[in-house]
């Protein structure tokens, strides 16, 4: 009957015994390393982008055991009672509440699919216009341009005399090709000429800049390309979230009562 008893006594305390031992990871000089310490690691980690592994996961429980190793012979040497230590908890501590502090009103307070969309049609209509698709020439002397124009009005072609004389290396070899761009892209005396070509006309005068002078060439024009919606959502969601949580900022600052004098912006 003793053994019986005893039997059944061991077999009650193993039943308790191995779910607390499931929720750890290890034991370290008699210890406990919990698995939840794993668990908030493994969320951070996949938060930042990472996907959930085997792999990952048994680093991590590495990673917990060791910092456990680490921790005990910290507080061992006094490490944890030290004031340099407990500066730096302390900030620690004012870092990680205010983090969650904006990152609770960024959820609270999300920027909706209408507000990026009245703030995509914004930058729209701000970017309507004319792109040009110009080349050109660029040398050093005016009688240089003179002589490159003469040879064009000759039958020259626009893109050989570009390789060959042209200066600006990068669209030189390109023949000139400046690709599309906004008139304001460009100094102004080269947008005041650009936009007095038609499309196929060159300059007959050279266009004097800070760079030199130039022969340009209109290609052709077009009504200026934005891109869609959907393709710039993330961005202007993002920049619009930032500038909420900024304005949150700036409103709890400007709410707070204190004697302090902060410096202008």
């Amino acid at each position: 009957m003793k053994k019986f008893v005893l039997a059944a006594t061991v077999a009650v305390i193993g039943a308790v015994a191995l779910p607390a031992l499931a929720q750890n990871i290890a034991i370290v000089n008699g210890k406990p390393v919990p698995k939840a310490r794993a668990d908030v690691l493994i969320s951070q980690i996949t938060k930042g982008g990472q996907p959930r592994s085997p792999e990952m996961e048994a680093k991590v429980k590495e990673e917990v055991v060791l910092r456990e190793i680490f921790l005990q012979e910290a507080e061992k040497r006094g490490l944890n009672k030290t004031d340099d230590y407990k500066n730096q908890m302390e900030l620690a501590r004012q870092s990680l509440l205010i983090r969650e502090l904006f990152a609770d009103y960024a959820k609270k307070t999300p920027v909706t699919d209408a507000d990026a969309k009245a703030e995509y049609d914004k930058f729209k209509a701000q970017a309507s216009g004319t792109e040009f698709h110009a080349r050109h020439i660029l040398v050093e002397k005016e009688e240089d341009a003179k002589a490159l124009v003469k040879q064009l009005n000759g039958g020259a072609k626009f893109e050989d005399l570009a390789t060959k004389n042209s200066k600006d290396t990068g669209s030189a070899q390109n023949g000139g090709d400046l690709g599309w761009s906004a008139p304001d892209a460009y100094v102004p005396e080269f947008s005041a000429a650009l936009g007095k070509l038609k499309a196929g006309e060159m300059t007959q005068e050279p266009v004097k800049s800070q760079f030199g002078y130039h022969i340009i060439k209109l290609e052709e024009t077009r009504q200026a390309q934005f891109p869609a919606f959907d393709d710039v959502k993330g961005q202007i969601v993002q920049r619009m979230q930032q500038q909420k949580v900024a304005d949150f900022q700036e409103e709890l600052r400007s709410k707070a009562k204190t004697d302090f004098k902060f410096s202008a912006n």
